[in-house]
């Protein structure tokens, strides 16, 4: 049952409610089904969900040979030594079983001659365990079944058209949450009672001026939580995707790691290949060093470029089409030319802290999915293993919530109904700041100065979506600031090399965050992993 935002709202009290339309918010809903269950969405299902665009497939030790225990171990060695050890074997052991839920609700993975599920290799990992769709479009087809699925479920309600500006709380568990009109910011918001939230909002990407993800990945669910006290898990390690194909678009479309696993390379304006003198595995060296190198190179002027005529040709429509077409539509035919690219926001490792079965802080509340911090990634994500792990906590959080009941709140109150208008630039001044001082590669003065703007935002601007972006943004500064090491997808210029001393987890709230503004403000050291 779908309603859209043109309609008059109201949702039972008793339904589990959940935040977002892509991979890990649908995936939840299917596997609570037969109980109730509202499905909020901003965009219409899967339209808005960084999940439809993935390419690069999904992890699963389901091949000839390969085993969880060497998947984990190749997301251990990925993570900057911050990985949780026992989820990443418990998400490697969960894979397999997760992939045939995909395919009974019709995910039409690819399979080889014998009709096995056909696996392809990616970087960083030690065997061929990458599951795909038609080469790279296993974001899209997957997304695909899983809207169809969600919508023949008569026990799932989907409402499309308003977002989560607010998570409303009473004596730290959810009652609550505040909704606006997507498509008209201008009109008071609603408030609806909820006992049982899970945010699937997806990640931070549009935060940054260059990136992969869709306008909604704006790191809006981590904003809601953190203004409603829960605890926030490593929100420093932002993930740039090296090889975003730079065409003029908004969002770039991305050139997938599966590119460079199949043999494509990694070439300067004058055709030599830079990565060779930068790691042994060259082009396939985890994802950070990869975007340090093209961003170096881009910063020096001597262009980046991915170039696949000699290890795909005339074949690379058929095996990439979704990346043939992207080129194609920006003037380049990738089958003739080198690709033009840049590093790009890509993925979050850090989120909304979370357990094993994927509750919060607060209680009432689960995360699933990129807004969530598992501990799986650590400082650097393994190629493939994030539509696993919104995969496998989705369906943990049913199984923790199935079953479940949940006492009678105080009805909610809202929380800021007064909404002003988005301040001209504002948002593009946000993302800019972020790309240019809390991107690829940062600095403590720079980080100081984008701190102090975040922290003026997040506590005077009158726009409601506007002040969510730059909480996020307040906490993945101020989180950065305070780490003066390098790390996984965490670069500091001024602190090159890695800290044996910080080997450990980030821990944080918004208070800490204001604090560490103040801190900034004083002129005062960093002193938030004395809390980690």
């Amino acid at each position: 049952m779908s309603q859209r935002a043109d309609a008059p709202l109201s949702m039972p009290v008793d339904d589990v409610v959940i935040v977002g339309g892509g991979l890990a918010g649908l995936f939840c809903a299917l596997k609570l089904a037969p109980r109730p269950v509202t499905v909020i969405s901003a965009a219409p299902l899967g339209e808005g969900a960084s999940s439809a665009w993935a390419q690069g497939g999904i992890a699963a030790a389901v091949g000839e040979g390969d085993t969880p225990e060497a998947h984990a171990a190749d997301t251990i060695a990925v993570g900057a030594g911050l990985v949780d050890e026992e989820i990443a074997l418990g998400l490697a052991r969960e894979a397999g079983a997760r992939i045939h839920d995909l395919l009974r609700y019709g995910v039409p993975f690819d399979r080889d001659l014998e009709g096995k599920l056909a696996v392809a290799q990616e970087a960083a990992h030690s065997a061929r365990r990458i599951v795909h769709v038609r080469g790279d479009m296993a974001g899209k087809a997957i997304i695909a079944a899983l809207v169809d699925a969600v919508r023949n479920t008569p026990t799932i309600r989907v409402i499309e058209g308003y977002a989560a500006e607010a998570l409303l709380t009473h004596d730290n568990a959810v009652n609550g949450l505040q909704l606006r009109n997507a498509h008209d910011p201008a009109l008071p918001p609603v408030t609806v009672a909820a006992r049982a939230v899970v945010l699937a909002t997806g990640g931070i990407g549009h935060l940054y001026a260059a990136t992969t993800n869709p306008r909604e990945a704006s790191g809006l669910g981590l904003a809601i939580a953190a203004r409603a006290g829960a605890v926030i898990a490593d929100p420093e390690f932002v993930q740039f995707h090296p090889t975003a194909i730079m065409v003029g678009r908004d969002p770039a479309p991305l050139a997938t790691e599966a590119l460079r696993g199949e043999g494509a390379t990694l070439i300067n304006a004058k055709g030599v290949r830079f990565m060779q003198a930068l790691h042994p595995l060259a082009e396939l060296a985890p994802r950070d060093i990869v975007a340090r190198g093209v961003f170096a190179e881009i910063a020096a002027g001597r262009g980046a470029f991915l170039d696949a005529t000699k290890a795909l040709g005339d074949h690379f429509a058929d095996h990439f089409p979704t990346v043939y077409a992207s080129c194609i539509a920006g003037g380049i035919d990738p089958a003739k030319q080198p690709i033009p690219i840049a590093p790009a926001a890509h993925y979050h490792m850090g989120g909304i802290a979370v357990d094993a079965r994927g509750r919060t802080s607060i209680d009432g509340l689960w995360a699933g999915g990129e807004v969530s911090c598992t501990g799986a990634h650590g400082g650097n994500r393994l190629a493939s293993n994030s539509l696993l792990e919104a995969v496998v906590f989705a369906a943990r959080i049913a199984e923790d919530i199935d079953g479940r009941s949940f006492a009678a709140q105080p009805a909610p109150a809202p929380e800021n109904p007064r909404n002003c208008a988005m301040p001209p630039s504002a948002e593009a001044s946000l993302r800019a700041l972020m790309s240019s001082h809390v991107g690829v590669i940062r600095d403590g003065d720079d980080l100081a100065d984008a701190i102090r703007t975040f922290a003026m935002m997040e506590q005077s601007v009158g726009n409601i979506a506007l002040r969510n972006m730059a909480t996020t943004a307040l906490i993945v500064a101020t989180a950065a600031w305070s780490r003066r090491e390098s790390r996984g997808g965490h670069y500091r210029s001024d602190y090159p090399s890695e800290n044996p001393a910080l080997a450990v987890r980030t821990r944080m709230t918004l208070n800490d965050a204001r604090a560490i503004a103040a801190d900034v403000a004083a002129g005062i050291a960093p002193r938030l992993h004395a809390m980690a």
